[in-house]
């Protein structure tokens, strides 16, 4: 056996070499920059240099998106800025049609509340409700009942499924909207047959009512009901298009003459303009779930957002079932290999594989030292006996150690592996 090599650091110069006189040289400067590593680093743990680079991608998507989203609400809320509002003069409000109304004597009140509404029905004044499935399901039952008592008239805007019912009690609302925007009247009520065709096409509606007035037909469902009151106090008009009331729509076809006649048959005109800031939503008195606050569109886009991310889950799926040795298709370190293998088996908490891994290639190299041919490094009664004769302390079973089951947790398998480190220098030693 061989001593030692001494180290580099250590050696002399020969005192045969010749000593030749050198000429002072100036000293190098230093390299402005760090130092370089003497070692290359074995690791693939990913750097956060690395982790920007492969991330910024997804982040940058994510910030147009958001920016888009802000974009589009800026829009929205410009262009729903003063909708149904009968003071605002943009294209969706309705100023138009209040100072006509207020040219023929019918005064126009805006409410923003609940309360207000209710208390200001009576028998000489008409109640607009701007967009009633805004409102709580109890604003809308007290709303029905003072509207009922008073004996006035109530006229719904383009109210869904969600509201039409306690409003309008009888009248359902159907899931499809008209196809046409231009309808003509096709029934009796006065209004309907002077005003004649408007841009009635919106939510259509039915109803077993036997007094009711159904106007407006698209596919044999009306989208304008007039509802006489049970004991002739007042009436309900349902509107399923709010056309006839926006600035720019009021000069086309008949929208103005019907507009005037349904909402200037009483002197007074109450025009409610529901909000989530309404006393009554804003004092808890019925308390609403977050879904009930998000729009429609916003549920529908999260569904297709998780389709789409459902199917790009499935498009970037490498691989399904259990692991498969591959070939490699380049040349990489040996400690990247056996880094990247073992990550996979932690992150799978694949002991099993990782014990029967160690093992076997113990059993490979201890059998090359004991000189046991390699198709019988693997069979117990052949290796085990070599190994014990070339031990220093026989007698310990290695059966349990180089064939025995997988160990129960992490700290159980790192003792193995010390075991079998231990086991090959014993053997390599001796």
């Amino acid at each position: 056996m061989t001593g030692p090599t001494p180290s580099t650091g250590s050696r002399r110069p020969s005192p045969a070499a010749p000593t030749t006189p050198t000429t002072p040289q100036q000293p190098t400067p230093p390299p402005s920059g760090p130092p370089a590593s003497t070692s290359a680093s074995t690791s693939i743990s990913p750097t956060p240099r690395q982790l920007w680079t492969r991330s910024r991608g997804i982040v940058l998507a994510l910030v147009i998106l958001l920016a888009t989203a802000v974009v589009i609400a800026a829009v929205r809320s410009g262009t729903e800025h003063g909708r149904l509002d009968p003071r605002s003069a943009d294209p969706r409000g309705s100023r138009a049609v209040a100072e006509l109304l207020a040219d023929r004597g019918v005064s126009t009140r805006v409410v923003t509340s609940s309360e207000e509404a209710r208390s200001a029905t009576g028998p000489d004044t008409t109640l607009l409700v701007a967009d009633p499935d805004v409102l709580t399901a109890r604003q809308r039952s007290r709303l029905h009942t003072a509207t009922e008592d008073a004996g006035g008239r109530t006229v719904l805007v383009a109210p869904s499924t969600r509201s039409i019912g306690t409003l309008a009690p009888g009248v359902t609302a159907d899931g499809t909207t008209s196809a046409d925007s231009t309808l003509s009247p096709d029934c009796s009520l006065p209004a309907a047959r002077r005003a004649g065709p408007a841009d009635m096409g919106g939510i259509r509606y039915d109803t077993l009512a036997p007094d009711a007035e159904a106007c407006y037909l698209s596919d044999g469902l009306p989208s304008l009901l007039h509802l006489p009151a049970p004991r002739g106090k007042g009436d309900t008009v349902v509107l399923g298009a709010p056309d006839i009331l926006y600035n720019d729509r009021l000069d086309q076809q008949g929208n103005a003459s019907l507009a005037l006649q349904l909402l200037g048959s009483r002197p007074h005109l109450v025009w409610y303009l529901p909000s989530l800031s309404d006393d009554r939503a804003a004092n808890g008195s019925e308390r609403r779930s977050f879904f009930d606050l998000i729009p429609s569109g916003w549920l529908w886009g999260t569904l297709q957002l998780t389709i789409a991310a459902a199917l790009a889950a499935l498009w970037r799926a490498r691989r399904f079932g259990p692991l498969v040795a591959e070939r490699l298709p380049v040349v990489i370190r040996a400690s990247e290999a056996v880094e990247g293998r073992a990550r996979l088996y932690r992150k799978v908490n694949a002991r099993d594989r990782a014990a029967a891994a160690l093992r076997t290639a113990a059993r490979t190299r201890l059998a090359s030292l004991v000189g046991v041919p390699h198709t019988q490094a693997h069979a117990p009664e052949t290796l085990i006996p070599a190994l014990s004769s070339r031990r220093h302390t026989p007698g310990q079973d290695l059966h349990p150690l180089l064939f025995g089951p997988p160990p129960a947790d992490d700290a159980a398998l790192i003792t193995l592996a010390d075991q079998l480190d231990a086991l090959e220098r014993e053997v390599r030693h001796s």
